[in-house]
């Protein structure tokens, strides 16, 4: 492609008048430094960049743009032809590797030339033919030509900064060039950083300190949320303030607080929002929103001030949001909280964690030298703001509307733990960005939990299997990301199996593109499950068994199956109305709190629920024709009978009715421990399960006592116990309605 000739074009496209400057004479370049100045001067320095305010007109900025332009390919090609010329000398081998082996390549260098005259001869008259033309080439020194690469990291960034300031925002190439800038910086710190390893602080097992990671955080100190820049050293972990640029400066870090890595201990932990601080988080999402549509509505004409708002709102959500937390305790009594989303927070206890186990002794830091090195040293340059005019338009292009997931499963346990699955996604904060499955306690966990998402920018998904330890502490099985690609995803379901590492999870993704609803209170609380229709708690949960149900059910098979009386001993009544409260309000809460639970109250849980039904689980018409099955003396019409009642119920009542008779046989196979027959369970859930009618409401429920009803309701639970055909039950609705089902390992 012909820059130039691009440059040219656009400018005749504006109607800007080309004026073309002569050539300028081809100079030979003084490319080495003068005799005994310090090696790498050019690079260890501090590099200044210049931002003067100058106001130019965009005929100016054009101009100047073409200028540069040529500039950048007279030496480009320069720079090319040396290269060139520095790899026709087949002996050296460390080229490849020279950015961190510059000084051994000029000591090799130097030992070759006073050892060999011919090598010394070679290495003084190496000639460049800069431009093609035989008048034009160039003598250089070997040495000269092996420090080109490193003198052009620093003119790279110096003339891509040039360009920026003297491209329009509007055009095409803007925002190509940031990025560009902003990698060149990074590398540009990364060659820093390598150049003063020889002198930087040495460390036990003969390491130096180095950066191994930094990022944006959210910093818990003294009851204060700030975001806080942070950097992870091989041996400690310091937290800076950053103090935004003004005009024409750079940024400056001033120090917060370090940790030492050698004894560090880590605990990572969840925590819930009170009412209070959801409230102000619906505020200012309210806020974000709004400011959104405007910016949607204007992007092409605002300037970089107009950003200014939106970005400092969505600072604010960035520091409020995050509700997992990871706690550092040094054994110098010093502990302090970092806050961000699960993924990041696994991110930098992996990085930290692998530090901590080589056991290196830190040596105490010079903090002013530290500090004021990590503006040439950070990898990350702002924090991940999606509303930066810088990015805006490429978050426009991710998903908007819902997206939904349905966590089917995981495989790959070595053994039964209490796992569930939390699922992240970018985008704009208008909504929640995080949601998590309640916990499941099994070797092959099923969930079959659908989890929904407002959406707007969304771009990537973050998967992440957590298994749940003592209270809130939680430790990471595993995690991955996947790119969202609106072309790949519809509004049919679509099945995944996500390798996480240790674990396999099987998920469905379902996306309906639509406008972003304004954010809404509402969305983030949970609807009731007790006093509700069992057939509305299944479809708000996108099943055919109720979470309550099978979360009950799958506590007390992990725990209380060899309970004496279970079922049948009644649990403490306020804490059963502490779970039903929980139930109400939020499922994976209620989950840990059912975990730590009394084993009867839980039981006292499950009771509850269908007592509480509006309906009964076995529909009340079908009372009369179940109580005259019983009566049949065919033993094959009566089996005929009941089980033609059963499968006449709706979807959930029948499929929840098995669900828990399964459930309830399982319970008599311990019959020789915890005493609770077929029977006895009978006895206890059938007045639950099946109700007569009401006298009055135009059904026959008339002439049927106390003492028959009771002896209606025990019989036919215990026949349905009682019986080997008893079908499976399905407990979700399918959703993997694709033709065929996409396996994504990463």
């Amino acid at each position: 492609m012909d820059v130039f000739q691009e440059a040219v074009d656009y400018l005749e496209a504006r109607h800007v008048p080309i004026v073309m400057e002569a050539e300028p004479e081809v100079l030979e370049e003084d490319v080495f430094h003068e005799e005994g100045a310090p090696l790498f001067s050019p690079l260890v320095t501090t590099m200044t960049l210049p931002d003067t305010p100058t106001l130019l007109t965009e005929k100016e900025m054009l101009e100047r743009r073409l200028v540069v332009l040529k500039g950048i390919l007279e030496s480009e090609e320069v720079y090319l032809n040396e290269l060139e010329t520095l790899l026709t000398v087949n002996q050296i081998g460390l080229y490849g590797g020279y950015i961190e082996n510059y000084v051994d390549a000029v000591n090799v260098v130097q030992k070759c030339t006073q050892a060999d005259p011919r090598f010394k001869t070679l290495a003084e008259s190496m000639m460049s033919n800069n431009n093609g033309s035989p008048k034009s080439r160039t003598k250089y020194t070997f040495e000269a030509l092996l420090y080109k690469p490193l003198d052009r990291v620093t003119k790279t960034t110096l003339v891509l900064r040039d360009l920026l300031k003297t491209t329009p925002e509007e055009h095409q190439d803007h925002p190509s060039l940031q990025e560009a800038l902003r990698l060149s910086q990074s590398f540009l710190s990364g060659v820093n950083e390598s150049s003063q390893s020889r002198r930087g602080v040495t460390l036990t097992h003969e390491k130096r300190r180095q950066l191994i990671r930094d990022g944006f955080l959210v910093d818990e100190s003294d009851g204060e949320l700030c975001l806080r820049h942070l950097f992870l050293y091989t041996d400690l972990l310091l937290c800076t303030r950053v103090k935004p640029a003004t005009r024409g400066k750079q940024d400056q870090y001033r120090f917060a607080w370090y940790l030492p890595l050698a004894g560090l201990r880590l605990r990572c932990f969840s925590h819930e929002r009170t009412p209070e601080a959801q409230l102000r988080l619906h505020t200012i999402r309210t806020k974000m929103y709004q400011l959104h549509k405007q910016l949607q509505q204007h992007v092409k004409g605002y300037r970089v001030r107009s950003w200014k708002k939106p970005e400092q709102t969505e600072l604010l959500l960035l520091t409020l949001s995050p509700v997992y937390r990871l706690e550092l305790h040094s054994p110098n009594g010093k502990s302090h909280t970092l806050l961000s989303s699960l993924y990041e927070l696994e991110k930098w206890k992996e990085a930290i964690c692998k530090l901590t186990k080589e056991n290196i002794e830190p040596v105490p830091p010079d903090l002013l030298t530290l500090t004021s090195a990590c503006l040439k040293l950070r990898m990350t340059q702002t924090p991940p703001l999606h509303s930066s005019s810088s990015s805006f338009a490429q978050k426009m292009e991710g998903l908007c509307g819902t997206l939904a997931v349905v966590i089917h499963s995981a495989s790959g346990l070595q053994q039964p733990a209490c796992v569930s699955v939390c699922v992240e996604v970018d985008g704009f904060d208008f909504y929640e960005k995080q949601a998590q499955t309640h916990s499941v306690h099994a070797l092959n966990p099923q969930w079959e939990q659908e989890l929904y998402f407002q959406v707007d920018g969304a771009r990537h998904m973050r998967v992440i299997c957590v298994r749940q330890l003592d209270g809130q502490d939680w430790a990471v099985l595993g995690k991955t990301s996947i790119t969202l690609d609106p072309k790949s995803l519809s509004n049919r379901w679509r099945k995944q199996s996500l390798n996480l590492g240790e674990v396999d999870v099987n998920l469905s993704l379902k996306y309906t593109n639509h406008p972003p609803d304004p954010p809404s209170p509402s969305s983030q609380q949970q609807q009731p499950v007790f006093g509700v229709p069992i057939e509305t708690v299944a479809q708000q949960e996108g099943v055919l068994v109720p979470h309550v149900i099978r979360c009950c059910v799958e506590e007390v098979e992990r725990r209380g199956m060899d309970e004496v009386g279970i079922y049948r001993v009644s649990g403490t009544t306020g804490d059963i109305n502490t779970l039903k409260t929980a139930f109400n309000c939020n499922l994976c809460e209620a989950v840990t709190r059912l975990r730590g639970a009394e084993v009867n109250a839980v039981c006292g849980v499950l009771k509850l629920y269908f007592r509480e039904l509006p309906e009964p689980l076995i529909p009340a018409e079908l009372f009369q024709s179940l109580a005259q099955a019983l009566d049949l003396t065919d033993t094959d019409a009566r089996s005929s009978s009941l089980l033609s009642a059963m499968k006449s119920c709706p979807d959930t009542n029948r499929n929840t009715l098995l669900f828990l008779l399964h459930h309830l046989r399982r319970v008599s196979e311990r019959q020789d421990v915890n005493k609770m027959s077929l029977l006895n369970l009978a006895t206890v859930f059938g007045p639950s399960l099946l109700r007569p009618p009401v006298t009055g409401d135009g059904s026959d429920g008339a002439g049927i006592d106390i003492s028959q009803e009771v002896v209606v309701q025990v019989q036919v639970v215990y026949w349905y116990l009682q019986c080997n055909d008893l079908p499976q039950p399905q407990i979700s609705l399918p959703h993997d309605t694709d033709t065929e089902d996409e396996t994504t390992h990463l």
